[in-house]
């Protein structure tokens, strides 16, 4: 499912807004071009997630509903 160059971050658990402020910074610190998956449960990371991805020019791959939270795919830009 995951290619090598992907990275799962487990922000599940955590509540708005750190998982934007969490995923912004491990981007941050990421090459261009590389991937990031993010797990969540905060149901306001759906708003989050996408806008701060549209705000720094990061592309969101894939954007989905997981049994107990939602999965985000981001290509650091």
């Amino acid at each position: 499912m995951n290619s090598p160059d992907t990275e799962i971050y487990d922000l599940r658990g955590l509540k708005c807004p750190y998982p934007a402020i969490k995923t912004e910074k491990r981007l941050r610190a990421m090459a261009s071009g590389t991937t990031l998956t993010v797990e969540t449960t905060d149901p306001l990371a759906v708003i989050d997630i996408p806008h701060l991805c549209n705000e720094k020019g990061h592309t969101l791959l894939a954007s989905e509903k997981t049994e107990n939270g939602h999965r985000f795919v981001i290509r650091k830009g």
